[in-house]
């Protein structure tokens, strides 16, 4: 695993190579010597006699223990290996760096090191990523690819977004003076370059937001999917009850002695280290799974929908589109027509003929998309995600943050988009082999506290964590 690490500054690895073969001759001349000479300087002068340890505290940053450093890649699990060749092309220092979806498959403190590391970071990152938290952190620029072009905008996703939905909205408002909407913009554009941070990222974002010129703001082609969930009816004052809650797997503790009892304005992000634990437990409260011990209580007034991490069991049968979701449609809707369901689709971004599908040949996307149509048309007053973003696309994630925000109901969900359970969680409720830890606050707060530092550590003390 190390050697893994310390190929991704090539120039080094091959003085390496190069020495280690000359030490290893059996008629070793002068010229030998010579030549040993001049790499081992070169050596020195690329950092080579750190490489090793500054090669295990970059593994170390990335979640794997010591322990594991000298492992065969070959006999490393997936998640491991993903972590393995993020530090090889961390390790070289390199001028452009390309990183392809770098936060799947990290765990929220392994991404946080992540994000501080190339928010410092002095030469050019090009990612691509679903994660906007991480795009906010890093980037300085959006390279938005559409309909065959590619457009450079300055200021991170959150900025591009919101920048492009205001000059959309300017671009409709026929009654608004020019000079109106250009103040808005100024306003919009000044709100931005208050950043706080430090990061060299931050600091050369703010710079390029304060050059930016009125007409590079412009709004964007894409479209957003409608989610907005209804609540047939509101809340009452019992939500959920849980008492005493234990689950065990293949002699592997998952959660044990869990009890909370949430309120009618809970939005509670689930985590665990163990990401079985919260599937599980989420398997629990819908009725899929018996706990080992314990009650689960729900109140009288809740109407729940519920989107499982893994939606293949709700895609066995290969049935038309239309067919597929007219079984979801609750008692309480009679008047089901072909248009009443086209309606949830099209909210949903399938158009035309791609309702004439089968489900058979839907992609993990599509399959997503029509799990939320199920979940919209049940009018539901509490919501349940497992891992909501998974299969979607940024237009798609974000309509869908954006509806959950709007909704009125109880929203328990678990996820390790960031920006998602930053905007809409007040209550955070680990799960551990030893216990509850319940939190009102929001997670960026509940990662920073010492006293949960303290109680993690503890809580996990012998466990085994799989993200």
């Amino acid at each position: 695993m190390l050697n893994t690490v310390l190929m991704g500054n090539k120039k080094l690895w091959d003085i390496q190579q190069e020495k280690d073969a000359l030490y290893m001759k059996e008629d070793f001349s002068e010229a030998d010597g010579i030549k040993a000479g001049e790499l081992e300087a070169e050596y020195g002068e690329l950092g080579g006699y750190t490489a090793e340890s500054d090669a295990a505290q970059l593994l170390a940053n990335l979640g794997i223990k010591e322990d594991l450093h000298h492992t065969l890649m070959v006999d490393l699990a997936g998640t491991h290996k993903v972590r393995v060749l993020l530090a090889q092309a961390l390790f070289g220092n390199p001028d452009v760096l390309l990183l392809d979806e770098p936060t799947n498959d990290l765990d929220v403190e392994t991404i946080r090191w992540l994000e501080n590391f190339l928010a410092d970071y002095e030469h050019t990152a090009i990612v691509v990523s679903h994660d906007r938290h991480f795009l906010d952190t890093v980037c300085t620029h959006v390279a938005d690819v559409d309909r065959g072009k590619i457009n450079i905008y300055t200021g991170n996703y959150t900025f591009w977004y919101e920048s492009s939905q205001l000059a959309a909205r300017q671009l409709a408002d026929k009654n608004k003076k020019n000079e109106e909407k250009r103040k808005d913009l100024l306003d919009f554009i000044a709100r931005f370059s208050a950043n706080a941070s430090k990061s060299k990222q931050a600091t050369s974002r703010k710079k390029a937001l304060e050059k930016l010129v009125i007409e590079d703001i412009k709004p964007s082609n894409r479209r957003y999917p409608g989610i907005i969930f209804k609540p047939e009816r509101s809340v009452g004052n019992d939500i959920l009850k849980v008492e005493k809650l234990s689950a065990y797997q293949e002699g592997v503790t998952l959660f044990e002695d869990i009890s909370f009892d949430l309120g009618r304005t809970d939005k509670v992000l689930f985590v665990s280290r163990n990401q079985t634990a919260i599937t599980t437990f989420f398997r629990m409260i819908n009725g899929e799974a018996k706990p080992t011990t314990g009650t689960i209580e729900w109140g009288t007034t809740i109407t729940k929908a519920y989107l499982p991490n893994d939606n293949q069991e709700h895609f066995q049968a290969n049935l038309p589109l239309l067919d597929w979701l007219r079984q979801f449609v609750p008692p309480h809707i009679t008047d089901v027509d072909e248009d009443f369901l086209r309606g949830f689709y099209g909210k949903m971004l399938f158009q035309g003929d791609e309702i004439k599908k089968n489900t058979g040949v839907l992609s993990g996307g599509e399959k997503v998309r029509c799990m939320i149509s199920r979940m919209m048309i049940q009018n539901p007053n509490c919501i349940v995600l497992d891992e909501p973003t998974n299969h979607l696309d940024l237009e798609s994630i974000t309509a869908f943050n954006n509806g959950v925000l709007d909704f009125p109901g109880v929203v328990l969900m678990a996820t390790h988009d960031l920006a998602f359970a930053n905007s809409v969680c007040n209550r955070i409720i680990e799960l551990t082999p030893k216990g509850v830890i319940d939190r009102i606050c929001t997670y960026e707060e509940y990662l920073e506290n010492d006293r949960v530092k303290e109680l993690r550590q503890e809580m996990y003390a012998g466990a085994v964590a799989t993200f």
